[in-house]
Parts: C-alpha cells; structure tokens; sequence
C-alpha cells in the first residue's frame, strides 16, 4: 500500500491510500474555496448526561448534486472536485462542513444548566471506490482490505489529537437514511467525549467480565448465524432493535481496527460484502443501511471493549420503511416488526443463493 499526503486549497489534508506504489498524486487543487468554518459549540444535557453538537454551518453543505457534479469523483479538465487526482483507488480528506474540528472559534455561555465548551475533534470522508455508480457490496477483496487499511491508518492517527476521545468509522447508505451524497462514501468522527452508546457497552462489560466473547461464543452455536470464515462470524443478534440487522465480530477480542492483524483484515471483505449483497437480494431493492464499527475509546476501558461492526437497515418489507416515532425516538424503547431468527434466515437464504 501506498500512502500520500496532500492538501486542499483551504488546507484541508487529503490522504490517498493506492494499490500500487507508481501512482501519481502530484495534482494540485485549484479552487478558490471559502475560509474554513470553525469548531462546533458542545452543550451539556444535565438531564441526560449527553453532549449535543451545535454546528450551524453544515446547513449549507452539499445535498444530493447530480453525478455530473458530484464533488466525491475524481476531478476532470472543466470540473473540479474535492479530489484534485483523475483517478484513485481509497481517499480520505477533511470534511469541508464537520461537526468537530481543530479549528476553534469564541463559545459564550448558553445558560440553562448547560455547560458549553469547543467541540475539538476532526471529521473525515472516506471514498471507497472512485467508481460513482459501485457500492461496497461490490468491492474486490482487494479492495475492500485497502478500505480497511484506510480505517485502521486513521483510527490509529486520530487517536493521537488532543482532545479526542473515541474514533467512530461508519457508513450512510441510502436516501432513506438521510444521505446527502450517493457517490459510495463513508465518515470518520474523532469525538471529544465519549459516546453515549459506548459508555452503555462498556458498563455493561464491567459488570460482566467477558460479556463480548460470550455474546459471539453464544451467537455463534445457534441458528442466528448469517455468514462466517476463519476470522469474522456475521450474526443477527438475539435483541435485534432494526427489522433486518447483523453484527460482525472478529474471533480475536482487540480495542479497534488498528489491532487487527493483516489476515483479519483481509478476511472481513468476503463476509461482509456477502451480507450487503444479502441485504439487496432480499427485496429485489437497494438496501439502505447503517454501517457502524464500535471501538474502544482512546484512554478508557481499552480492556473492556471489542471491536465489532454494527450493521443495521430500517426496510421492513418491501415498500415499507421502519420509522422511529414515538416509542424509538422518545424513550430509546425500540419495538422490532421482524423476529431476529426470520431476519438471519431469510438473510442466508440470500447469502447462500
């Protein structure tokens, strides 16, 4: 693999990850762009113990251009994009409308019982394929273990800012999920606290000391397997909250991408792309999704955590979405329309079709 820094016309960095070590990244952007937004404002939710990110500049970012003008290819003579080379293999760069930067402004007080403080971090873009028209579910193997060497490169250098807390990879896919652009992407926050679901896992692991290897061991003998090899068992859990919604785990217990070892990387490709074209097949639709990797935050509970992947869709039928109204979204009291074990089963016959 072949890592190369650049940097955008506002200063943004951009990190090409190619295949082969002759790759040409010599391009310059030259765009005249606004100056960069800075830093969101964080608040304190003294009811819930939560942070909320105030960050008005993103109501301005990119929605759903046409591909003709989609800022995520490569660049082409009379059009320029966010990546200034004709052709890539992975590209990760500074989102130009993030949620938590480096970049810090003045934060008064909001009153209301809520503390306010900078939301420092840095929110990056991961294009997984410069092929517009592709998704991850069609990826090579090759290609798919370069993403992953993209994650990890990240997780590891993110990890390393001041301030952060946790690093969170994920993927939107879908307008039903809310994507603003189509072009086959996915996002990295490097959080400033850590996040609320991840405080859950890991006090639920402290109470039960080897509760993750447990919850795979138990998975992994009964019938709600989707798909597994060597290295990765994909599995719809016992309490799935979504209709259709699957979990990888590594069978080795490590904090986050960085720790896996080169055949772990190279094994998740051929599970997981299988479950995505699974997901597909089972209503002859795009299947939108959640792709979510759950680490270990960057200096607590370390021991405690094990990396897995989150994969989620809110289709519960075909022509009918599964909404979070009024219990889901107001109470966190999720109702599920789909038994778990008709979800993995109709899920392997996709898989083994």
């Amino acid at each position: 693999m072949k890592r190369t820094i650049a940097h955008m016309a506002d200063g943004r960095e951009l990190i090409y990850f190619d295949r082969r070590d002759d790759a040409d990244r010599s391009a310059i952007d030259q765009r005249e762009l606004p100056p960069r937004p800075v830093a969101s404002e964080l608040r304190y939710d003294p009811l819930t113990e939560e942070w909320v990110a105030m960050a008005g500049h993103r109501q301005t970012r990119t929605f759903l251009p046409p591909a003709d003008e989609c800022p995520l290819c490569p660049s082409a003579p009379g059009r320029s994009t966010e990546i200034p080379a004709s052709s890539y293999d992975v590209v990760v760069f500074e989102n130009r409308f993030p949620s938590f930067s480096t970049h810090l402004g003045s934060y008064a007080d909001a009153g209301g019982l809520s503390e306010v403080r900078p939301g420092v971090g840095r929110c990056e873009v991961v294009c997984f394929t410069s092929d517009h028209t592709s998704s991850f579910s069609m990826l090579s193997d090759d290609q798919v273990e370069l993403v992953m060497e993209a994650w990890a490169d990240r997780t590891a250098e993110l990890s390393e800012i001041s301030g952060v807390e946790q690093v969170f990879c994920f993927e939107n896919r879908g307008a039903e999920i809310g994507i603003t652009l189509a072009h086959p992407h996915g996002q990295i926050y490097a959080y400033p606290y850590i996040t609320p679901r991840t405080r859950q896992h890991l006090a639920a692991a402290a109470r039960r000391p080897g509760l993750f290897a447990g919850v795979l061991a138990a998975e992994r003998a009964g019938e709600r397997v989707v798909a597994a090899n060597e290295h990765w068992t994909a599995f719809v859990p016992a309490a799935a909250r979504y209709p259709f919604e699957v979990h990888l785990y590594p069978h080795r217990q490590v904090p986050d991408l960085a720790a896996l070892s080169q055949e772990e990387r190279a094994a998740f490709g051929p599970v997981y792309t299988r479950v995505l074209r699974a997901l597909d097949g089972l209503f002859g639709v795009v299947m939108p999704y959640v792709a979510a990797w759950h680490q270990a935050p960057v200096r607590q509970g370390r021991d405690l955590a094990y990396l897995h992947m989150e994969l989620f869709s809110i289709r519960r039928a075909p022509g009918k979405l599964k909404y979070l109204a009024g219990s889901e979204s107001a109470m966190g009291a999720f109702v599920n329309d789909v038994l778990p074990e008709e979800a993995a089963r109709l899920l392997r016959s996709q898989v083994d079709h």
